[in-house]
């Protein structure tokens, strides 16, 4: 599943986001309320955690901009405000839950898993790649039960253009996906983990595919 994490203090981010791709989650972190209203209307996600208190554009004016486009992905905001007035402000908004800073890791993975099952969405650990699985908790692509070996850049890299098939990825979303967003690697540095994964998975019907200028899509052959 596909999870924007929005939120400015960034040691508190990389953490959720840490807690999520642990377990299999692919993981959008965007620290700037106008960032994350651009990406949500250009890339969208399954599920959002989103602050309230964000520079650039509030967390509310992020989810009202949300719901104005019709967009209903699943909204939990997290807030360090306590006051009853502001939680009923984001629920009037659109949001769906809201957890008060400070929180568990732990309550917040269930409330997310909650708002998946009103949603019915799928919070699996494992989805199927062809003939391959990929398990997301785990970090690795299985034949038969059997890992493939294949080395973490390149696992990060596949789970993103997984994530997005059938969509052109740009190299900067693949940068940002591998490395982390602010990261300064440059686009060029995704070419060698692309070319590898490319002829690692050529043989099981899993084509990436160039689009010149633009970026990748990953392409799986139907039996």
């Amino acid at each position: 599943m596909r999870i924007a994490v929005i939120e400015d203090n960034q040691a508190l981010a990389q953490g959720i986001a840490f807690r999520l791709r642990d377990r299999g989650h692919a993981v959008d972190l965007l620290h700037d309320g106008r960032e994350a209203d651009s990406f949500l209307s250009q890339e969208g996600a399954d599920l959002v955690v989103l602050d309230l208190n964000l520079p650039g554009m509030d967390g509310l004016d992020v989810l009202r901009a949300l719901r104005r486009r019709g967009d209903g992905t699943p909204v939990i905001l997290l807030t360090a405000r306590s006051e009853t007035a502001e939680r009923v402000a984001g629920l009037d908004a659109g949001a769906d839950d809201y957890l008060t800073k400070p929180f568990e890791m732990d309550e917040l993975e269930a409330r997310l898993r909650a708002m998946a099952r009103r949603k019915n969405l799928e919070f699996a650990a494992r989805d199927t790649l062809g003939p391959l699985v990929f398990d997301r908790t785990a970090r690795q692509v299985l034949k038969d039960e059997q890992p493939l070996d294949i080395p973490r850049k390149e696992i990060a890299t596949l789970e993103c253009l997984f994530e997005r098939r059938g969509r052109i990825v740009s190299k900067a979303q693949l940068i940002t996906h591998v490395y982390g967003t602010g990261s300064d690697a440059e686009d060029s540095a995704i070419e060698p983990h692309v070319s590898r994964l490319r002829k690692r998975l050529e043989r099981f019907g899993i084509r990436i595919k160039t689009a010149r200028g633009l970026g990748y899509m990953l392409e799986i052959e139907t039996p």
